[in-house]
């Protein structure tokens, strides 16, 4: 392209991102209108894609971390010709079930990598897209997956302190095909990023093991010969590009006055003017748009001739590969899970569910080697998610299977979201369940963008008795509960472990949390005819009788409940006990079933050594519970349930009390 060629694609970009936050009165127009040049060079030169197939397994990532800079994506979408993205689309910018979202939503809109806005996220969730395509290309080879991962980053995404992990374990790993364009425009909502900020940027990538380098964001050679250095590196790097935020606005260009709210009337005028931009709303020249169009369809011939490259493959091969690329489980898993519960009824195994997890995971890992992702926030031998078999990842060893996150909670489960959405694995990442809490950004994000992964989160209570109340969980139950479409499981013993294990895996539409234990549990299940814990909660033990009172509880307290139900049976009231895994399971119930499942009785207990919030909705206001109403302490195990009245005497109490 000419010079002149260029500026004209670029300005259609600004033009429709002016267009849209004016029309909406509501939006981000600065960025789109900085970042107008590297996104043209990059659409245009570099970036692997076609707008007719954007789901294209190896079409190169595009990430806009920045995403609070949509309009930037939504214009490309519909100047490369995504068919959805419509002039339409452009006008209903942030309006009620539009395409063009505030800030853009993975499932939502063709096109969007990932959910983006929560600064940071975005740059995180692209490093675990560029890990699972080192790692998928190291086993199926450079023919059938070879792209690269881009990233668009504000000065905001590098301030969060996810950005720090994520940068980290990206060099570490050296994952050399993510490439960052960092707009460097000094300008946040405040004002100038030097009243807030002063880190030199390329040495902090450099400090991690990147290659970095400043260049001029609006000159299109400098773009296009940095992205080429980039290519050729054998280190993520990153590109920091000097831009003027909302580039042509004459009077707001390079202030904070342009990065959050619309230019107004006036400046939008004069900002085409200065642009030499069609003041009709919404218009692209014909040439400049069949320009654009071009680009979009650039790319076809690569997608057809790695299609022709797919089919070369042995068939059995092939069919690994797109099936994992569905995220559909093997058949022999099924078969593994079945096989491995009747043999927990025919050796019951009395275990932290922890370690019951760690046998289960040998059955998973076995079933499914090579999609099997797991990794750890540096509590590999605390949390047992790592399968015998399993051999650490690294630079070097990109077939290995397990990761060591490091310290970097947000950072592992950020990157296992980008995994998810990159397609090949199942990952799982684990930590300490009161470590949720530095998690929880990407695990909401998780939650809203559907990723299917797990959360192995051990010592969930308590339990875990001498560290104390840092490390003791009581709120987090519950805070994860309330975080829509969020699945949290804390299994009874090692077959429920098990079957909320399977019901994880095969869980590929949202997260899921494995609450468990430090200490060890008594194994109570004495039959699998069924997954009960797909409802959330049954019936553990019946009464011997009509029931005058149903105990309720979820992992290590179910052996407590079922100690309190023989103790309240020898006083003559038959008690029904109900093991409650998933509490919000339960509760999604049909109406039918879930009244069935909680039952009629008189009395309601309910015990969780956690506070008592959402329980509410199955034992009622009145209803009894036996749980936490404050932090815990540092103790012994044998001592801190009795400390905090967590125990079997105390159900028995809660019901003689009510017992008419």
């Amino acid at each position: 392209m000419t010079q002149v060629d260029h500026n004209r694609m670029a300005n259609a970009i600004r033009g429709l991102a002016m267009d849209g936050v004016e029309k909406a009165k509501s939006g981000h127009p600065g960025l789109p209108m900085g970042a107008a040049d590297m996104a043209t060079v990059l659409f245009t030169q570099f970036l692997k894609f076609d707008a007719a197939a954007l789901d294209w397994p190896d079409r190169d990532r595009f990430v806009l971390s920045a995403g609070h800079g949509s309009m930037l994506l939504y214009a490309l979408l519909h100047l490369i010709g995504s068919p959805e993205m419509t002039i339409d689309q452009l006008k209903d910018f942030r309006q009620l079930g539009s395409l063009t979202p505030g800030h853009p939503e993975h499932g939502h809109t063709k096109g969007v990598e990932t959910t983006t806005g929560p600064l940071g996220q975005g740059l995180s969730t692209a490093v675990g897209m560029a890990l699972a395509e080192k790692m998928l290309a190291a086993e199926f080879g450079k023919k059938i997956v070879d792209h690269h991962t881009y990233v668009l980053a504000s000065d905001g995404d590098l301030m969060e302190g996810v950005s720090q992990e994520a940068i980290a374990m990206a060099g570490h790993w050296k994952l050399n095909k993510m490439i960052v364009l960092y707009d460097d425009n000094g300008i946040s909502i405040d004002g100038p990023t030097s009243i807030s900020d002063s880190v030199d940027q390329v040495k902090r990538f450099k400090a991690c093991g990147w290659a970095a380098e400043k260049i001029d964001g609006h000159d299109q050679a400098a773009i296009a010969a940095a992205i080429t250095r980039a290519q050729k590196s054998n280190k993520p790097t990153l590109i920091a590009c000097r831009t003027t935020i909302g580039f042509g606005a004459p009077h707001k260009a390079g202030t904070n006055k342009v990065h959050g709210e619309a230019l107004g009337a006036d400046e939008l005028k004069a900002a085409k003017e200065n642009l030499g931009i069609s003041l009709e709303p919404f218009s692209v020249p014909d040439d400049v748009l069949k320009a654009w169009r071009a680009a979009g369809s650039r790319g076809a011939a690569a997608r057809q001739e790695w299609e022709a490259r797919l089919g070369e493959l042995g068939s059995r091969k092939r069919a690994e590969f797109e099936r994992r690329l569905r995220h559909e489980r093997p058949a022999a898993l099924a078969k593994a899970f079945k096989t491995y519960k009747k043999e927990l009824l025919e050796k019951p195994m009395n275990a932290a569910t922890r370690k019951s997890s760690e046998a289960v995971i040998e059955v998973i890992a076995g079933a499914m080697p090579m999609e099997f992702l797991a990794g750890s926030a540096d509590l590999t031998g605390s949390n047992n998610n790592k399968a015998k078999s399993a051999t650490s990842f690294s630079a070097k060893t990109p077939k290995g299977r397990f990761i060591h996150y490091g310290i970097r909670e947000f950072g592992m489960c950020a990157a296992m979201n980008g995994v998810f959405l990159h397609g090949g694995f199942a990952p799982n990442g684990a930590t300490f369940l009161v470590f949720t809490d530095y998690a929880r950004p990407a695990m909401r994000l998780a939650a809203l963008m559907g990723t299917g992964v797990v959360y192995v989160m051990t010592h969930d209570s308590i339990g875990l008795g001498e560290d104390g109340p840092t490390h003791q969980p009581v709120e987090h139950l519950s805070a994860l509960r309330a975080i829509p479409n969020m699945r949290v499981f804390r299994p009874c013993d090692a077959i429920e472990v098990a079957e909320c294990w399977e019901l994880a895996l095969n869980r590929t539409d949202g997260p899921t949390v494995l609450a468990l234990t430090r200490q060890n549990l008594p194994q109570l299940r004495t039959s699998v005819t069924e997954n009960p814990c797909q409802y959330g909660a049954y019936e553990l033990v019946a009464a011997q009788g009509e029931a005058k009172a149903t105990l309720f509880a979820s992992g290590s307290e179910v052996e407590m409940a079922v100690a309190a139900q023989k103790q309240l049976a020898e006083r003559g009231i038959p008690t029904r006990v109900v093991s409650v895994p998933s509490l919000e399971l339960l509760l999604a119930q049909p109406k039918e079933r879930r009244d069935a499942i909680i039952g009629n009785a008189p009395i309601k207990v309910a015990m969780e050594a956690a506070v008592r919030w959402g329980w509410d909705a199955v034992i009622g206001q009145d209803g009894e519970f036996i749980g936490m109403h404050s932090f815990g302490a540092s103790a012994p195990l044998n001592k801190i349930f009795k400390h905090f009245g967590i125990t079997a005497e105390a159900a028995v109490n809660a019901v003689l009390k009510r017992v008419s």
